[in-house]
């Protein structure tokens, strides 16, 4: 039986990652897509930290997702499968960097691009429509992530790991191939240095704070000039 044919009705949804592995050493590719769809989020934020662009990160998360299929033969199960595509993507992360310093020149570099942290796709919850809230929110986040863009790497690539993807401290340690002792004091002096850098600029914002213009503010100016307009005796 041809093996990719018996794998287009199966369920990869519902199975583990060391079932899914045999799949696609079995001949079944589709299998691969599901692992990337459990994959994604962590590989690109954790690229996205090292590499500090949402365009050239996914590119280098797709390199590397095509470097696992290639040794997925290698994978033997001693850290998860997350943690194992996690590696080869910082691998080519810093191989990316390496290769960028070694190349760049000063007529390829694009001085119109914003100072500003590119975003990471930090989890936000979404709690209305409102265009001023949607507009606070935005700003806080872009505050959130330009702090995380300015840490140094070794903290941010922790924090990434830690504090957005919600990694323990084991798989953390095996992913950046580091002690786990190691992990705890970056991950204390990244929240340190984040507090710090948000006290700054949220300071340095605050004159733009509880802000009642745009949507909101016209919505009061015509609830209050309708209740105006029914008072008894109102002239039109």
């Amino acid at each position: 039986m041809n093996t990719i044919a018996a794998g287009a009705a199966r369920d990869y949804a519902a199975l583990d990652d060391a079932a899914l592995v045999a799949c696609v050493r079995g001949g079944e590719r589709d299998a691969f897509r599901q692992i990337m769809q459990r994959c994604n989020q962590r590989m690109f934020r954790v690229v996205r930290g090292v590499i500090r662009n949402e365009a050239e990160a996914e590119d280098v998360v797709q390199e590397a997702y095509v470097h696992g299929y290639e040794k997925l033969g290698s994978f033997r199960g001693e850290a998860s499968l997350a943690t194992w595509l996690t590696r080869i993507a910082l691998n080519e992360a810093h191989g990316r960097l390496r290769r960028r310093r070694d190349s760049v020149d000063i007529d390829d570099i694009d001085m119109s691009a914003p100072v500003a942290a590119q975003l990471i796709a930090f989890p936000g919850h979404v709690l209305g429509n409102d265009p001023a809230e949607e507009a606070a929110r935005a700003q806080l986040r872009r505050l959130l992530e330009q702090a995380v863009d300015d840490l140094p790497e070794v903290f941010r690539l922790v924090y990434v790991l830690r504090d957005v993807e919600g990694c323990s401290v084991e798989e953390t340690a095996t992913a950046l191939e580091i002690r786990q002792e190691t992990v705890k004091t970056r991950l204390y002096r990244a929240r340190r240095q984040l507090r710090e850098a948000l006290a700054s600029r949220v300071s340095a914002a605050r004159v733009e704070a509880f802000q009642f213009m745009g949507a909101r503010c016209a919505r009061m100016t015509d609830v209050v000039m309708a209740r105006i307009a029914a008072l008894p005796g109102a002239q039109a």
